[in-house]
């Protein structure tokens, strides 16, 4: 079943109809109150379990994931940390939930190199019954 999933980016406009946001960031933003989250088109729920660890974001900084390999090597690393039972549940239950509601999927990053897009591929893994 197909499923309601967007992706965005923090601070990106809301479109019609992209539902909840979600931001799977391992952080908050920064000098924004937490009063301001929804109405400056951050977030809506903060869901850090989906979010890479900080170990692996810390490998990442260090890295240049425009390098094809280094690229590889963080997904990798990054579908290995969502295979542990929080985020693997949390990732079903969205799943479900976007079958009828939708969802955005958010993060800080404004490239295509952001686990947010590896993550969408998780999530429609997972309404088709493959993890």
């Amino acid at each position: 079943m197909p499923i309601k999933l967007r992706e965005y980016y923090w601070g990106q406009p809301r479109s019609p109809g992209e539902g909840l946001r979600l931001s799977c960031t391992r952080f908050l933003p920064r000098g924004v109150k937490k009063a301001d989250y929804a109405k400056r088109d951050y977030l809506d729920v903060w869901l850090p379990t989906l979010a890479p660890s900080r170990a692996l974001l810390g490998w990442a900084h260090r890295q240049d994931l425009d390098d094809p390999a280094a690229w590889k090597r963080f997904r990798s690393r990054y579908r290995d940390e969502m295979k542990q039972t929080d985020p693997r549940q949390t990732i079903k239950a969205l799943a479900r939930i976007a079958e009828t509601a939708p969802i955005s999927i958010g993060c800080a990053c404004r490239t295509p190199r952001c686990h947010r897009f590896e993550l969408e591929r998780l999530l429609h893994a997972a309404a088709e019954g493959k993890s």
